[in-house]
């Protein structure tokens, strides 16, 4: 109604002069006054479409500001894969250093020391090295179906030869089974303490196996997990898969404890002998900033799950299975969180052999068959941010063969500080 009262109502004032004049005005002046009105009224209905304008953009915005609309957010977004499949990337960017005093001669920077030389020697002294081939990359994925949930998960590292790339998980799950390649049964690393070294230290396990697996739950604490592993011994020709289980139980929200037990066929042309083990591992948490992580196990006639061992059994000239190793393993650890930032573990491993005469006497070289192995480390790591992780550990550990070496030394050393930055996507 404003662009149409204020003309008329201006036009009205404008008129009474008009008509006062109109008697005794030109015509020319008549013509001029009314091109004038014309104009007025022009910017009067220019101004009120303006004011219209402005009222109907304010209307807009609150109206917006009552019924605000969801932002866009880019991890929201499902992203799906050509068959249908939802899936996630993750990772990490990894950069490792060593500073070695004493140690392996191996150009890899980690963990051996099952293998470090007798008495030291200049060629695996005093050495730096540098690696990324811990770097990661995974992905997991999940399938809605009919009958429930298909998930599956490849993930990626180049420690592989020479630096290549290698498999570390590649499996499938369906309801209560597994089919692939991941942790092995019998030797998770759940249970050892935290170590910058991507393998570990003596005591604990990093196995990973082609495996077909079963778990079946209890109850809410309790639950049986089965297997049947490929435990890719080198040693021994593959006719029958390993059997591994392993019965998980929480005791309560700070304590967790695993039983575990492994049997597996050892092969040669000649002759077969079945090895065996037992693991036990716990994790309690002693306080919200503090947890306490040991791993046990005892294991005759295998080398391939447990690290850093002698070769599991020995053969005669016929390829007859004469003897086996007999170890007995330990590791254990208390992880400190400082702060949100700063956490940081100490940590202790160990590993014996039985003296077997008959295993120790089929050795020609008994400076490379180890009667006994220990290493213990410090570390502490440092989050910046919640990405970015700094890392700082030193290790010292030795080895002690069943025979001297030719300079008389029965002991090798590992003496080494690493160092790591990893950021984590």
């Amino acid at each position: 109604m404003n662009y149409i009262i204020k003309p008329l109502a201006l036009a009205c004032i404008f008129a009474a002069p008009a008509w006062t004049f109109a008697g005794s005005a030109t015509e020319a002046e008549i013509a001029q006054l009314r091109q004038e009105v014309k104009a007025l009224k022009e910017m009067v209905l220019q101004s009120a479409q303006q004011q219209d304008a402005i009222q109907m953009q304010s209307s807009a915005a609150m109206q917006a500001a009552a019924n605000p609309q969801p932002a866009i957010k880019a991890e929201g977004l499902a992203l799906k894969t050509k068959g249908g499949a939802e899936f996630s990337l993750y990772g990490n960017v990894r950069g490792d250093a060593s500073y070695q005093s004493k140690g392996g001669s191996a150009s890899r920077l980690y963990n051996q020391i099952s293998t470090v030389p007798l008495g030291g020697s200049a060629d695996s002294s005093d050495q730096l090295k540098s690696t990324l081939a811990a770097t990661r990359l995974g992905l997991d994925f999940k399938t809605a179906t009919q009958a429930g949930d298909v998930g599956g998960k490849v993930e990626m590292d180049f420690l592989g030869a020479n630096d290549t790339l290698r498999i570390r998980h590649a499996y499938l799950t369906y309801g209560s089974w597994l089919l692939g390649q991941t942790w092995s049964n019998f030797a998770p690393p759940d249970y050892m303490p935290e170590t910058i070294d991507a393998f570990g230290y003596v005591g604990g396990s990093i196995k990973r196996t082609p495996q077909v697996r079963y778990s079946h739950k209890f109850s809410p604490e309790t639950n049986l997990v089965l297997a049947a592993e490929d435990p890719k011994d080198g040693s021994s020709t593959l006719r029958l898969p390993a059997l591994t289980a392993r019965l998980n139980h929480q005791f309560s929200n700070t304590l967790a404890v695993s039983a575990r037990a492994m049997g597996t066929e050892k092969k040669t042309d000649a002759d077969t002998q079945t090895a065996w083990g037992l693991g036990l591992g716990a994790k309690w948490n002693l306080s919200d900033k503090t947890m306490l992580k040991a791993d046990y196990y005892h294991v005759k006639g295998d080398s391939s799950f447990v690290l850093w061992t002698n070769p599991g059994f020995v053969t005669n000239a016929n390829n007859d299975i004469i003897a086996t190793n007999v170890f007995d393993s330990i590791t254990i650890g208390l992880t400190q969180q400082f702060s949100p930032q700063w956490r940081g573990t100490a940590g202790y491993g160990y590993m014996k052999a039985d003296e077997n005469n008959a295993y120790i006497n089929a050795f020609a070289d008994k400076t490379k068959i180890n009667k006994d192995l220990w290493q213990a480390w410090a570390n502490v790591f440092y989050s910046p941010v919640k990405p970015v992780s700094l890392g700082l550990e030193y290790v010292y550990g030795e080895r002690e063969a069943f025979s001297a070496a030719a300079n008389g030394s029965t002991t090798g050393e590992e003496n080494r500080i690493s160092a790591v930055a990893q950021y984590n996507f």
